[in-house]
């Protein structure tokens, strides 16, 4: 019996490890992503693109997590003839559950800091109440698909080849930053 109690224990902790290296990774993409479109794209200059301090938009890894939970599994073990057909469902699944995503944590940041002035949505065409709009959501369908069909796959095989202690460490080291960073976020925010 000990030894499938810690078979358990490992997989659960391998399980843990692996999504939150996931949401680092895709927090630190999206804060990236976000810093160049303002800078390159729409050359608005520099500034801080997400809410906390670190350079990472905590909901880009929250939407991979929910991407990772909601669509993996559709995806696991099968010839690459018949991941292409679940191609326009995914899109679709992906740009609804990104757009809930945004539009509950405009509302979240709304009721933490009293007001929404990160992002705003007021100058698209389609847009719902300046926080979600039509264009970005098929952005994160697009997103979503790229994420799914090449991006996990690399990050699922480096996770994988990262001993066990480096990962470990790892993953300590970051969920320290991460929760330092939010605390002074909050003690910044609400204090």
């Amino acid at each position: 019996m000990p030894s499938s109690a810690l078979i358990g224990k490992t997989a659960k902790r391998n399980f843990f490890q692996k999504y939150f290296l996931c949401f680092v990774f895709y927090s630190i993409f999206g804060w990236c992503y976000e810093v160049f479109l303002e800078v390159v794209v729409y050359r608005w200059g520099f500034t801080n693109r997400g809410v906390l301090f670190g350079p990472y938009c905590p909901v880009y890894g929250v939407g991979a997590l929910l991407f990772l939970l909601l669509f993996s599994r559709l995806l696991r073990d099968k010839p690459w003839k018949n991941r292409l057909l679940w191609l326009p469902i995914l899109f679709a699944g992906c740009a609804i559950s990104a757009t809930v995503v945004e539009l509950a944590s405009s509302y979240l940041c709304q009721w933490l800091t009293g007001s929404w002035p990160w992002q705003t949505y007021v100058n698209y065409r389609y847009h719902f109440q300046g926080r979600i709009a039509l264009s970005p959501s098929l952005r994160f369908g697009l997103g979503g698909v790229v994420f799914l069909y090449g991006i996990q796959p690399l990050l699922d095989r480096g996770i994988a080849a990262l001993p066990p202690n480096v990962r470990t460490g790892l993953t300590t080291g970051l969920a320290g930053i991460m929760a330092f960073d939010l605390v002074i976020f909050l003690v910044q925010t609400l204090g």
